[in-house]
């Protein structure tokens, strides 16, 4: 089965809509003459007249009718299928993040975004290591990594990170000289976030980690946080892990922060820039993450 050119179909459909060439030609943004000439082409391929032209008259032929009825819908189906690719369906949103992030930071602030905008409704597709930027995933993206060139990033989040621990433990150095206060309890390193981290803390800092000190590793700051709420010793965090369930229970240290060299970004297809529902979602994300500083 041989197709027909294509473009001359599309012509056809705008012509066959408006009845005008002229008409066409504004709507395809092109020459009255280049519409005639691909009107031609495809006469020329079915070999059947498509209009009747009497003067400024213009109207289809019955062949042209019938094409036109077979043509017509299959075109707008097409061009509402790539929309949707290209744009999302208007008021849904697919927002992929980090499980964890989700978790502490999204998920206790997310209905403040559904408050301010219910016209959107957004859901959240969750993923463990580093995501496949791709359509079939979500419509946009919280990441670590900047994108490739198909792609728009906005820096939400520069990651610095703060000693923090219990209550109890806060309790009991809260009156002692810093940071000698802190060896007397274990350290609870987190292994993903950086190397060596209490070692790189106490640099930036301008003194040593004594020898003596107990270290434990954690694979997640999800665990060293929980083992720093059950008093198992002191670990560190950054803004978007310490949400108010964590204020309440776990204190931040005054001292200097760490800077791990990390930053999240909100990625979406640059096609999608002027998306209303992106720049929405884009906004407030902003939003929140100046909160957090």
């Amino acid at each position: 089965m041989k197709f027909p050119p294509l473009r001359a179909v599309q012509y056809f459909e705008v012509v066959a809509r408006l009845n005008s060439f002229s008409k066409a030609a504004e709507k395809l943004s092109v020459t009255q003459s280049a519409v005639s000439h691909q009107i031609r082409l495809l006469e020329d391929f079915l070999g059947e007249s498509l209009f009747d032209r009497q003067g400024r008259l213009l109207q289809l032929t019955p062949v042209g009718q019938r094409y036109y009825d077979d043509v017509a819908d299959p075109l707008q189906a097409i061009a509402r299928a790539s929309h949707q690719v290209r744009e999302g369906v208007s008021g849904q949103l697919r927002l992929a993040v980090f499980s964890s992030l989700a978790v502490k930071w999204l998920m206790p602030q997310l209905s403040d975004f559904r408050q301010q905008h219910p016209e959107i409704d957004l859901a959240l597709e969750m993923f463990a290591d580093h995501p496949h930027l791709s359509d079939k995933l979500a419509d946009c993206f919280i990441v670590d990594f900047e994108p490739g060139r198909n792609y728009q990033y906005d820096l939400l989040y520069k990651e610095y990170l703060y000693p923090v621990c219990s209550n109890k433990i806060w309790q009991q150095i809260k009156d002692k000289p810093l940071p000698d206060a802190l060896w007397d309890y274990p350290l609870l390193s987190v292994t993903s976030l950086m190397e060596n981290d209490w070692a790189q803390w106490c640099k930036l800092g301008g003194f040593s980690l004594p020898n003596h000190v107990k270290i434990h590793s954690f694979s997640h700051m999800l665990l060293a946080t929980e083992a720093a709420r059950y008093e198992h010793g002191i670990t560190f965090l950054n803004y978007y892990f310490m949400n108010e369930i964590d204020r309440e229970q776990l204190v931040r240290i005054p001292m200097h922060e760490m800077p791990t060299g990390d930053s999240l970004y909100f990625v979406y297809k640059k096609h999608r820039a002027r998306q209303p529902e992106i720049l929405k979602l884009g906004r407030w994300l902003q939003q929140i993450s100046t909160q957090e500083e």
